[in-house]
């Protein structure tokens, strides 16, 4: 063999990857072994309930007499897709969803862009009063506002309204209030939204900033064509996280009142079809239907995403 066949053959058996060997089962052992509770609390009350309400969609169970399972088939989507009320929800749903999300956005987004200077007197403290509403429980929320906006004893006419003259708040029941409310639990719960686009705002380099502003671009251009095309995959990780909750979330709406068409949300038709009726294979089949609802406009939306989400590396979502 000459030498430099020899040194090329010598070279390419030095770059030659050797495979290695799959680790063994005992080196994820005690990962396993510490999120054991978390993995046996998923299995138990996440998995298993979505397997098990899948297969109750399919059945007539009613929550009175849990004995008595007869297999109907897809009886109880076919009486859901008959039924006025279904349409009724889901139409407010839509609305719920449409008052809601832009709301969230928008005020995320401006709150965002205000605390990122660092100018602003006690960002920080602010930061965290604007998170801090996000982590309380949401019957507590529901509970607190209530009773805030009660058109009788409510603190908002009995403290604001009425001693300053304006007119009374009308409560949850009428269309204006009702809308009130809406804006109001949107505003509310802006928390991780307003904390995602914060961090995205911090990491965009100031020198795109600074050479635009050398370029004559003013703030709302640099707003426009600089943040907002750098922090849309922090705005789409937002939206999908709105568009999740205000569909998953509005559940408290009229459990404590009877259901009324036009104001109560999707899922306030699941719990009166489970708790008042007892129909738990009907609810089933609802809750699978708003599932597969929101899968499909999710599905749309990172679709959608490549049109106008941009990433450092030019590729979209």
């Amino acid at each position: 063999m000459s030498l430099p066949l020899a040194k090329n053959y010598f070279t390419l058996m030095q770059t030659r990857t050797v495979p290695r060997k799959s680790p063994s089962f005992r080196r994820y052992l005690p990962g396993l072994l510490l999120i054991s509770p978390w993995l046996i609390g998923a299995l138990l009350f996440k998995f298993a309930p979505i397997i098990a309400s899948f297969t109750f969609s399919f059945t007539d169970f009613m929550m009175v007499s849990p004995d008595d399972i007869d297999f109907v088939g897809l009886k109880n989507y076919g009486q859901m897709l008959t039924d006025r009320n279904t349409y009724t929800a889901l139409f407010g749903t839509i609305g719920f969803a449409g008052i809601s999300i832009p709301v969230q956005m928008t005020a995320a987004l401006l709150l965002a862009l205000l605390f990122k200077h660092e100018k602003v007197f006690g960002r920080k403290i602010y930061r965290a009063l604007i998170f801090l509403p996000s982590i309380v429980p949401g019957a507590a929320i529901f509970a607190v506002w209530t009773g805030f906006l009660d058109p009788g004893t409510g603190w908002l006419n009995q403290l604001i309204l009425l001693p300053l003259g304006f007119p009374p708040y009308p409560g949850p029941n009428s269309e204006a209030g009702y809308n009130f409310y809406i804006i109001l639990a949107a505003l509310w719960s802006i928390g991780p939204a307003f904390i995602i686009m914060l961090s995205a705002m911090e990491s965009v380099d100031k020198h795109l900033y600074e050479a635009a502003r050398v370029d004559g671009a003013g703030p709302f251009y640099r707003f426009l064509h600089i943040t907002i095309p750098i922090i849309s995959p922090a705005i789409f990780f937002s939206l999908i996280i709105s568009v999740v909750s205000v569909f998953g979330g509005a559940v408290l709406m009229d459990r404590s009142t009877t259901f009324q068409a036009g104001q109560s949300p999707f899922d306030a038709l699941i719990f009166r079809q489970m708790f008042e009726f007892g129909r738990l294979g009907a609810a089933s089949a609802y809750a699978w239907v708003l599932f597969m609802g929101v899968m499909l406009l999710v599905i749309w939306l990172f679709r959608s995403a490549v049109h106008w989400v941009h990433y450092p590396d030019g590729e979209g979502a």
